[in-house]
């Protein structure tokens, strides 16, 4: 009888400890972190096809916690949003332009806010920056209230910004921290700017 009831409160114990564990993992996954796997080049060479990046939710879900600066995008930052060609996918891309900023591409550079961009910290001095179906050659968009302007980095391979136009702040799922795989390529995403 004793040997029984042992057995029974391990038992007990062992599902409510699962249940426990599997909670905390459902309130992170949902409103905190969320693994991304990044798939082709266009952000190449700073992100490879196949790596886990790990993005923070935090602010950027309708479930907003703590304090709104934790939402608030920077230039220079890597986000992963609802791609707006096919909302069945995920991008990852770096934002070039915040609210208010304008962007103009002019003899395969980058022009923020009427001054050429300096990228020299995520990409070689040979990549050029070329117009694309939304943002043409020498033609300024400024961004509007709520929405940002993105680019890949591998700029010829990347569907971005330039085709497509603003990703809304709905659209982003988070701002990208880590990339945890592979164990060779351990990084924090830091922001150049």
């Amino acid at each position: 009888m004793l040997l029984i009831r042992k057995v029974y409160a391990f038992l007990i114990d062992g599902v409510e400890t699962l249940l426990i564990a599997a909670a905390i993992f459902l309130v992170i996954y949902a409103f905190l972190f969320r693994p991304f796997n990044v798939q082709g080049e266009s952000m190449f060479p700073n992100f490879h096809n196949g790596e886990y990046v790990i993005t923070n939710l935090i602010g950027f879900e309708d479930f907003k916690i703590y304090h709104a600066s934790f939402g608030t995008l920077k230039l220079g930052d890597v986000v992963v949003f609802v791609s707006p060609p096919d909302p069945t996918k995920d991008y990852i891309k770096r934002v070039i332009g915040v609210p208010g900023d304008t962007v103009m591409i002019k003899g395969g550079s980058v022009y923020l806010n009427g001054k050429l961009l300096d990228e020299s910290a995520y990409l070689n001095s040979d990549v050029k920056t070329y117009e694309g179906a939304f943002l043409t050659e020498n033609k300024a968009v400024t961004v509007p209230a709520n929405q940002y302007f993105v680019f890949g980095d591998n700029r010829p391979e990347s569907s971005d910004s330039r085709t497509w136009g603003f990703v809304t702040k709905d659209e982003i799922v988070g701002k990208s921290l880590f990339v945890y795989w592979p164990l060779d390529r351990i990084r924090l995403v830091n922001n150049p700017y």
